[in-house]
């Protein structure tokens, strides 16, 4: 899952992507309003971090513009500010969440698997299709109850997948939500992390679609 953090705060920025990346996420980052308002507009973000009070460009006026332009992911606000006004205002302007400074980095995380769950229509942190269950509160991948060891982007991608289970998810979707934007990616590193995924889940539950890409689903019984 792809992430963007626009926080002008240098080291709270690089606190907040370091906690996101050990969590398993890729994550893009902005440090003012115009460069966060252009990525977020142009960039598929699964969820977006933004805090209001930017230089530039502030975080209602990028919000808004969003909304306007039909962008749908899911915002989770930063502030200084604590009035019920500001909150309201938030909300309003598009807001999904919204946590006011100083917060714990661990409730900044729940609050993005809850993000991240209701936009993909999932109620639980552990996310299941049959036997696999992947924990994305703790990153654990198992089957059958036994767990999957799992490099760092064969998470992402199996994470992403069961997100999305049931639906065919193109390569370049995959490609778009597994690497941030400075990566040099190539497509034919996914059909190598789908093989990887395969053979260490030792079922079939990841099937290619010919000429569409793949969909992790429960195979049909014969």
């Amino acid at each position: 899952m792809r992430l963007l953090v626009v926080e002008d705060d240098k080291d709270l920025n690089r606190q907040l992507c370091s906690a996101l990346e050990d969590a398993g996420y890729v994550v893009d980052r902005a440090f003012d309003g115009e460069e966060g308002h252009f990525l977020g507009e142009t960039e598929p973000y699964d969820a977006v971090i933004l805090d209001m009070g930017l230089p530039q460009r502030d975080g209602a006026s990028i919000l808004n513009a969003w909304r306007e332009a039909g962008r749908s992911m899911p915002v989770l606000i930063l502030t200084a500010r604590d009035r019920w006004s500001d909150k309201v205002n938030a909300f309003d302007s598009g807001a999904d969440d919204y946590v006011t400074k100083p917060f714990h980095m661990e409730e900044v995380l729940a609050r993005v698997r809850a993000l991240l769950r209701r936009a993909t229509g999932h109620a639980s942190s552990d996310l299941v299709c049959g036997p696999l269950v992947v924990d994305t509160r703790n990153g654990r991948v198992t089957i059958n109850g036994n767990p999957v060891r799992l490099t760092s982007h064969e998470y992402r991608l199996i994470a992403y997948l069961i997100h999305h289970q049931g639906r065919v998810i193109s390569r370049s979707e995959i490609i778009e939500h597994l690497y941030d934007q400075d990566f040099d990616r190539d497509s034919n590193t996914i059909e190598v992390f789908v093989g990887r995924l395969r053979k260490k889940l030792g079922m079939d539950l990841i099937e290619t679609v010919r000429g569409l890409g793949y969909r992790l689903d429960v195979p049909e019984a014969s």
